[in-house]
């Protein structure tokens, strides 16, 4: 039968949600994982919006150009 503990605490709260984070972490290591990339994939991309508002525009043809591979 399983033991009932209480906690009497705010340090035992702390230790005991501290312990349970790290082992839903550990179990879902691959979803966490995912979780940061994601978050830093959008910072990045909110940073480059942000460089992109302060530089000079230029036309789609000036674009395309850019990319064409010269042969």
């Amino acid at each position: 039968m399983a033991e009932t503990t209480f906690i009497t605490n705010e340090e035992q709260l702390k230790a005991v949600f501290k312990a349970a984070l790290i082992e839903v972490i550990e179990e879902k290591r691959d979803f966490f994982q995912q979780l940061v990339e994601d978050a830093i994939e959008e910072i990045a991309l909110v940073r480059a919006i942000e460089e992109g508002k302060q530089t000079e525009t230029i036309s789609r043809e000036e674009v395309f150009k850019l990319l064409e591979v010269k042969t």
